[in-house]
């Protein structure tokens, strides 16, 4: 049976309004590369959205679980891909770790709370 996932992951991106209005402008409808969006896809990813406040991003990812590969092989994949690997790059200039994950950009956030498993007991 087929299931969708959804991940959450948040970066901050460096604090200067120049470099988040740019960080904005590529990431429009067509500013990424061809290559990057079909490489998520290739992945099983149904809908990605980036979503921002300040300078502080969370990216909300929708995935088909049928279609998922292994964190370890879609690493291995990226690395393997130039246009991913110059996307990366490119955007690791305009993003500043968060502070208790500095090595990391794209930090996996945990779900604390869902309505949905919450008892329905309306009066």
């Amino acid at each position: 049976m087929r299931e969708i996932v959804r991940r959450c992951f948040a970066v901050d991106l460096v604090d200067d309004p120049a470099m988040i209005a740019r960080y904005r402008a590529w990431h429009a409808p067509g500013g990424p590369p061809a290559a990057v969006t079909a490489a998520i896809r290739t992945d099983g990813v149904i809908d990605l959205q980036i979503w921002m406040i300040g300078d502080r991003m969370m990216m909300i990812m929708e995935q088909d679980s049928a279609l998922a590969v292994d964190p370890a092989i879609k690493a291995e994949r990226d690395a393997a891909n130039p246009d991913v690997v110059a996307w990366d790059r490119l955007m690791r200039r305009f993003q500043r770790p968060l502070p208790f994950a500095p090595d990391m950009t794209w930090v996996e956030m945990e779900a604390i709370y869902s309505l949905a498993a919450q008892p329905y007991d309306i009066k």
